[in-house]
């Protein structure tokens, strides 16, 4: 609103003049700006006169207020920068002096160390995989705050880092009145040969929550969407091969019976339900030329969230009527999953309970209670009767019903916010993720503190671990996918560009092992799920 607009603006401003004051002042420069000298009544009335605006006159003078603001930014920032690299210049000739060097020396006779320079120089210094992680997080900060404060102005421009640093394009942020420059540069590792896109899965019409592969032949990929629907795809050709049609709401989740064609989907119409499916697998086509890739730090928001390119879903045969039905929820359905065996599911939902349900007879077996706010997931273990359940509490919970006569609960408290998923490893791990944007890996016989904690820039949705390498595939809001290793070292980030990869938020991965080439994939608020290659060999070599 404008009242509250021009108020805002006026004290984020007040307070923003000091610290340029200063921050001139530690530099030793004196602006000549002629336009300061005079009355901001006069500059803004010599913009005003003679121009035709229907927006009222304190509105404008906010606006006026905001752009001054900003060429003042940019001029100390401006000015900031040649200082900075004389200093650098400086330096580097005091260096080459007494015979050291700061770029393709001699590690043997000494370089420029961050330690030595002020901190205002240590951004520039540090290593490329430092700094995307320290400046990353600096700036969601900063996208946080400016969230909270619409007063505040974001602008980023690209251009080239100048002095002795030999690294490529970076993207500089400017943050209103503060002058906090994050710099996010690029590491040139070959993470394009280790992660390649390979298919595009389109045809749904609104975001997808879910996907699965099935785990018995005819092998497809599974997507739940909040369109009401859930497809079955071939992962070779991306055709989709069925539809179903039997959920009144968004479907959430999709997991695939151990050993029949069968699949378990959760929806928002508060039932799970079991359906039965027959498809038949189209000739594969030759592997897409993805050689072809661009600059995976591009912004990839050109294309219209509208647009399908996937074929109609007419003519795609459409299961309407689920073989069981289970609906014992007063809430949303959030996610289900199968027992070892098959013979049992259990499903989450957001009356913060968890159902255990025969398949057979559709009876509800336990209901499981504990958590104090909506449920979010739930996972099984691959090869004991073990459940993980996480919640919008800050918690996941451990239901062991391996004794048919009792069951016992753990409770795991290590995050901040809504731990998003937990899933089991093939060991004695569990790894959960939160919207606090960390990852932890626990040990089920030590549940006091996570073995391992992985601290990302955005908040973490459905996670998954490969069985074989255990390799942890995060997705997150900020459309980026990430690869660590059980440990908190990071693998790769997948390629992002204009052309490929996620537009929207990542809701969840999947790994597929058993595919040699098709091996991980995702899906997102975009309307696509994506099919890509992981050379874990070569990702494992490089680490």
């Amino acid at each position: 609103m404008p009242g509250e607009g021009g108020s805002t603006s006026g004290s984020a401003l007040a307070g923003r003049h000091p610290k340029q004051k200063r921050k001139a002042h530690s530099l030793s420069i004196r602006r000549t700006n002629s336009t300061e000298e005079r009355p901001l009544g006069i500059l803004r009335g010599d913009m005003l006169e003679g121009q035709d605006s229907k927006l009222p006159l304190s509105l404008r003078n906010n606006l006026l207020d905001l752009f001054s603001q900003i060429e003042r930014e940019f001029e100390n920032l401006y000015i900031e920068n040649i200082e900075l690299r004389r200093e650098i210049d400086s330096l580097n000739e005091r260096l080459t002096g007494d015979g050291q060097t700061v770029e393709g020396g001699d590690p043997s006779k000494g370089v420029l160390k961050t330690k030595d320079l002020p901190p205002i120089f240590m951004l520039l210094f540090v290593s490329p995989k430092t700094a995307s992680h320290s400046t990353s997080q600096l700036s969601q900060k900063l996208k946080t705050t400016y969230k909270a404060s619409t007063s505040k102005c974001l602008y980023t421009f690209h251009g080239k880092i100048g002095g002795p640093c030999n690294f490529s394009v970076a993207t500089w942020e400017l943050w209103g009145g503060d002058s906090w420059i994050v710099s996010s540069f690029k590491a040139t590792t070959g993470s394009r040969a280790l992660c390649q896109l390979l298919k595009e899965y389109v045809g749904h019409r609104d975001g997808i929550w879910d996907l699965s592969v099935a785990r018995t032949q005819p092998v497809v990929l599974g997507t739940a969407s909040a369109d009401h629907s859930a497809l079955l795809w071939s992962i070779e050709t991306g055709k989709c091969l069925l539809r179903y049609a039997g959920h009144a709401g968004s479907v959430n989740s999709i997991k695939f019976h151990p050993t029949e064609q069968m699949a378990l989907t959760a929806s928002g119409d508060q039932t799970a339900h079991i359906w039965r499916y027959m498809v038949q697998l189209p000739a594969p086509q030759p592997p897409p030329d993805v050689s072809a890739l661009c600059d995976d730090d591009q912004d990839s928001s050109d294309r219209e969230e509208g647009e399908v390119d996937g074929e109609g879903l007419c003519e795609v045969p459409t299961v309407r009527v689920a073989t069981t039905t289970l609906k014992s929820h007063q809430g949303v359905v959030i996610a289900a999953d199968w027992l070892v065996g098959g013979r049992q599911v259990v499903t989450a939902s957001w009356d913060r309970a968890a159902n255990l349900y025969e398949v057979e007879t559709s009876e509800l077996v336990h209901t499981l209670t504990g958590h104090d706010q909506e449920l979010t997931h739930c996972c099984t273990h691959p090869t004991q009767r073990l459940v993980v359940t996480s919640s919008r509490d800050t918690t996941f919970r451990l239901w062991d019903f391996r004794d048919p006569s009792i069951h016992s609960v753990n409770v795991f408290q290590g995050h901040t916010d809504t731990v998003t998923s937990a899933v089991f490893t093939v060991g004695d791990n569990v790894v959960s993720g939160s919207d606090d944007r960390t990852v932890k890996v626990w040990d089920l016989k030590n549940m006091r503190s996570p073995i391992a904690t992985i601290r990302t820039d955005s908040a973490v949705n459905r996670i998954s671990v490969s069985a074989n390498q255990r390799i942890i595939a995060l997705p997150h809001d900020n459309r980026q996918v990430r690869l660590f290793d059980m440990s908190g070292v990071r693998l790769a980030r997948l390629p992002r560009s204009n052309r490929m990869g996620h537009r929207r938020m990542v809701c969840c991965t999947a790994w597929n092992e058993e595919n040699q080439s098709c091996n991980l994939f995702t899906c997102g608020f975009d309307r696509q799920a994506i099919g890509w290659n992981i050379n874990i060999p070569a990702l494992l070599q490089e680490k």
